[in-house]
């Protein structure tokens, strides 16, 4: 193991010890290995490749204040896979083998695992691919199932740092009755021109309208869309076109218990600059605030100064980062420990 300057941790891939990988064939999984080498020999007609059977999930394991490893909420992206794998017509990972798979890498790369005090995680990536040869537009008749993990810091240094927010009238996320709903490697391909675009301009994140009318909020290239009003709701929009967000429930979940009215309805464009608070939700930050949005030459701006991070967001940041660390008991019964 290489030293880690823990401190200087961002969100970048790094090697670790190994990985888990399983191999679906005939009807049934294998009983999987751990690979050291960070490399994979795949056919050249991989179903993956050609015709972009690929799906992935993405959470955290977190070294916590009495010691011991825990994972964020894994069943929930367990679930999340099977659905995406039904969606694409792939091999479905079963709860019991993606909940072993987690922890049989992190265990294995236990010494990767940032001290608590750091800021630091764990980052789990499970992967599922068509990795079958399959030169006809049909799904593969063998599948592939790895989990890696990487080391990440604290996404923001000296607390929440709000960004800009670009709308754009010319790029959708997804079709209305698309794959928009699952996590499907390619919603992101096709994402990254926009996203690329977004960032020469000067913003960080881009935000979707509704690909039908362009008239209702969807979510942010890679993150749930929340809103805080100024009455104390809690709004998020509704829509089959959305990635279901581990985060956005956890969040949802915290604010009913704050006393906020959780609403998840339609959100006009409109009602934007009536938030008293916007923000991106996600498993790498859990919020991201956001404090300006611009659509053309309409320029929103959010909360009272335009600027930081509002006090709902903030309560309900910290009181995420306390479960995942164990400061705040986990009443909800969220950690699965490793």
């Amino acid at each position: 193991m290489q030293n880690i300057d823990w401190g200087s941790l961002g969100f970048k891939y790094m090697d670790t010890r190994c990985h888990v990988r399983y191999v679906w064939r005939d009807g049934k999984w294998d009983q999987g290995e751990m690979v050291e080498e960070p490399f994979f020999k795949m056919h050249i007609a991989a179903a993956c490749l050609h015709y972009g059977q690929a799906a992935f999930e993405g959470l955290k394991a977190f070294r916590c204040k009495d010691g011991s490893l825990r994972v964020f909420r894994p069943r929930e992206n367990a679930r999340r896979m099977a659905l995406t794998a039904r969606r694409l017509c792939m091999a479905e990972v079963s709860e019991d083998l993606f909940l072993d798979a987690i922890k049989r890498v992190i265990r294995a790369n236990e010494e990767y695992v940032p001290p608590y005090g750091t800021g630091g995680s764990l980052y789990v990536r499970p992967l599922l691919i068509g990795s079958g040869e399959q030169i006809g537009v049909a799904p593969a008749r063998e599948y592939t199932f790895i989990v890696l993990v990487v080391p990440v810091g604290a996404y923001y240094k000296g607390g929440l740092q709000p960004v800009k927010a670009l709308i754009y009238d010319d790029f959708d996320r997804a079709a209305p009755l698309g794959v928009g709903n699952v996590k499907a490697a390619g919603n992101y391909a096709s994402s990254l021109y926009a996203h690329e675009k977004a960032k020469k301009e000067g913003y960080p994140v881009e935000l979707y309208l509704d690909a039908r009318e362009h008239k209702y909020v969807e979510e942010f290239a890679t993150s749930n869309f929340i809103g805080i009003t100024r009455d104390n709701r809690y709004v998020t929009p509704a829509s089959r076109s959305i990635l279901p967000s581990v985060t956005n429930e956890t969040l949802k979940t915290l604010a009913a218990d704050m006393g906020l009215k959780v609403e998840v309805r339609q959100v006009p464009f409109e009602e934007l600059a009536e938030l008293a608070e916007v923000a991106a939700c996600g498993t790498a930050v859990v919020v991201t605030p956001v404090n300006e949005i611009r659509r053309g030459e309409t320029v929103i701006r959010i909360g009272e100064s335009g600027s930081g991070c509002g006090p709902v967001l903030q309560k309900l940041y910290e009181t995420v980062q306390g479960i995942q660390y164990g400061e705040i008991p986990d009443r909800y019964g969220w950690c699965y420990e490793v």
